[in-house]
């Protein structure tokens, strides 16, 4: 094969390589588009409850949220949504509108204590459940898993 069809031929297989999705991020939605993706595909959706001003809300961005066993079982079983609940704007759940304060003390039951907050919310029970404050990538892959056997626990019980 001459040097020129050698070239073209990388030149090409680059360029396809680029086009190709990236499972190793997180694509994160907000809150409207997540609950009604978590909705209609029926998977949990993973909430990251966050402000601007939290040091270890970036630092869970940064040492948890972008770890590739994270990221590869959040995308396989989740809808990321990052919520913060400072920010202006309205949030619909159930069909009401709600102000980001307002959901909060809704998706926490009124027990959102800090930042960051994790909150899950399963779609098919209406159910949330939450854990407070910063987790390292391995505690954080635990808490997903459970919640991925309780979603399995919760369906078994409706048959």
């Amino acid at each position: 094969m001459n040097t020129f069809k050698v070239t073209t031929l990388l030149s090409v297989l680059i360029i396809a390589s680029s086009f190709t999705a990236n499972t190793n991020e997180l694509k994160w939605l907000g809150w409207n588009e997540g609950y009604d993706l978590a909705k209609k595909k029926n998977k949990i959706a993973v909430v990251d409850v966050y402000t601007d001003w939290c040091g270890w809300c970036k630092v869970m961005d940064r040492e948890t949220f972008a770890k590739p066993e994270v990221i590869d079982l959040i995308n396989k079983e989740f809808v990321p949504v990052k919520f913060n609940p400072e920010a202006q704007g309205s949030y619909t759940f159930n069909g009401k509108q709600y102000t980001g304060s307002e959901l909060a003390a809704l998706i926490s039951n009124n027990q959102l204590s800090g930042y960051p907050s994790t909150v899950f919310y399963f779609p098919k029970t209406n159910e949330f459940k939450m854990e407070v404050g910063f987790k390292n990538p391995q505690a954080f892959t635990e808490i997903l898993n459970d919640m991925v056997k309780y979603k399995a626990s919760a369906a078994a019980k409706k048959k």
